[in-house]
């Protein structure tokens, strides 16, 4: 019997503002995009992938925070698929058509921005002036689902 792995590291810039929620369980869930560019010189506009990213809890607050469109930002984290029913559509017999999302739950992020860049766009990074909402030696791991036990006590800045 082989094993598995299922890890995925992006970099890419957010597509639009997160979004936050909380479930009823209380906990926060965050969601975005980013475009991820090939790493190659004769790439084409249409080769960008654009991947949906999911953090919870500790994560998604920061990510909420700190994180806007056009961030650029490496994540870490799961390969997830989730099906769910498309209330909009319905098949032949009347029943909504069962869909499946691709996404990345992520146990971590680096913010890739620099305070010059920041500062070029009349914009700060929130708190920390632009600066890693995690500083670059602490890893930024929390629970990457509801009720993960790993969480840290404080993000340090």
């Amino acid at each position: 019997m082989s094993a598995s792995f299922n890890r995925v590291i992006l970099v890419g810039n957010l597509t639009r503002d997160p979004e936050i929620r909380y479930v009823n369980s209380g906990s926060a869930v965050t969601k975005f995009r980013i475009a991820v560019n090939p790493n190659k010189r004769d790439a084409k506009p249409e080769d960008t992938m654009y991947v949906d990213i999911v953090a919870w809890e500790r994560l998604a607050e920061t990510c909420n925070t700190y994180l806007k469109k056009g961030s650029p930002v490496l994540v870490e984290g799961r390969l997830s698929i989730r099906s769910y029913d498309d209330a909009k559509l319905r098949d032949d017999n009347g029943q909504p058509v069962r869909r499946q999302a691709t996404e990345v739950v992520i146990s971590g992020m680096q913010m890739l921005s620099s305070r010059r860049d920041d500062a070029d766009s009349g914009e700060r990074g929130g708190y920390n002036g632009g600066r890693s909402a995690v500083p670059a030696g602490a890893p930024a791991r929390t629970g990457d689902s509801p009720g993960g036990d790993d969480l840290e006590d404080e993000i340090p800045f």
